[in-house]
């Protein structure tokens, strides 16, 4: 309970009815918040004494902001932790992607608290929403082309993490992609703790495509994990609103999102990148999480072809 307050406390003082669109009054005053919350958690700045690492392109200016939880060894390239804080016009982005950012301060807070291996960078992209999504202006991008003092080792990005999935059954399913960017991902996955109010399902990234931040590591070939809970009827709508969050949920990804990086922190990634079939993976997941629906379909859930058919009805019907 203690968790879930704790994100609903930075999720309503950030999802409020003016948003946090690029360039408003708004989007400088939830700018300001949280570089309050990085300090207030103690994670050192990422580059000068800054918290705040402005940038310009395509003509607008943009912050992204960043805060390094240390390591035991910090000499190794570090995680990268990363949520993006703005909003898709004047909208309260509560799951679109306050709960984001709720979950990766807590996470920093534990990683504080107890480090992982390495380094962690804590990492609120600016700019992740149209008109800057997939450009040059994007914050994910640019910290790649810019602002990344070195290599990352891996890339963990949660975009739209704090509702219950809109299909009977299945409220309680997180969906991580991109487990097949190294053969040591799929052991991360596989020795996750379970969680009763949480149940894990992977599949490859092309499947939903780079629809958040991992879209800059896919490109770079770091390796990387994105966590979502998919679209659902209220993304990008004015109906956003904190009180249709399930904070509980929230509350154990927060718990998984810390099992991973520090899981993570202490992998040797070395691929080969793509270099590995998943399938025996997503097909022993998928039928824990969703045997029933599958068999509504009449979907066995033998081989890649079923799960090619699971995932086009979930599209259709989620929007994933």
């Amino acid at each position: 309970m203690q968790t879930a307050a704790q994100l609903r406390t930075i999720v309503e003082a950030l999802a409020t009815p003016q948003g946090r669109t690029v360039g408003t009054v708004a989007h400088d005053a939830a700018r300001d918040y949280l570089v309050d919350r990085l300090a207030a958690t103690g994670v050192e700045p990422y580059a000068n004494g800054r918290y705040g690492l402005a940038y310009s392109a395509r003509g607008a200016h943009f912050t992204n902001l960043f805060g390094i939880v240390p390591g035991a060894d910090r000499d190794r390239a570090p995680v990268l932790l990363g949520a993006h804080y703005d909003t898709a016009g004047v909208q309260p982005g509560a799951d679109d992607n306050a709960a984001a950012v709720a979950i990766v301060l807590e996470v920093a807070h534990r990683l504080r608290e107890s480090a992982a291996e390495r380094d962690v960078v804590i990492a609120l992209f600016d700019a992740e929403e149209p008109p800057n999504f997939q450009t040059t202006a994007m914050g994910s991008t640019y910290f790649m082309a810019r602002q990344a003092r070195g290599p990352v080792h891996a890339a963990i990005i949660l975009d739209l993490v704090g509702h219950e999935v809109p299909l009977p059954g299945a409220e309680d399913l997180v969906f991580v992609t991109g487990m097949e960017s190294d053969p040591q991902l799929e052991s991360t996955i596989r020795g996750l703790s379970g969680d009763p109010r949480l149940r894990v399902v992977t599949a490859l990234n092309r499947y939903v495509g780079d629809v958040s931040d991992h879209h800059a590591f896919r490109l770079s070939r770091t390796p990387y994990l994105f966590l979502t809970c998919g679209r659902w009827e209220h993304y990008h709508r004015v109906t956003d609103t904190p009180e249709r969050l399930a904070f509980e949920k929230m509350a154990a990804i927060a718990g998984l999102t810390e099992s991973i990086a520090r899981d993570v922190a202490g992998r040797s990634l070395e691929g080969p990148w793509e270099g590995y079939d998943t399938t025996e993976t997503d097909l022993e997941l998928l039928r824990a999480a969703m045997g029933p629906i599958a068999a509504r379909a009449g979907l066995a859930l033998r081989d890649r072809g079923d799960i090619d058919r699971l995932v086009a009805l979930l599209i259709g019907q989620l929007g994933l």
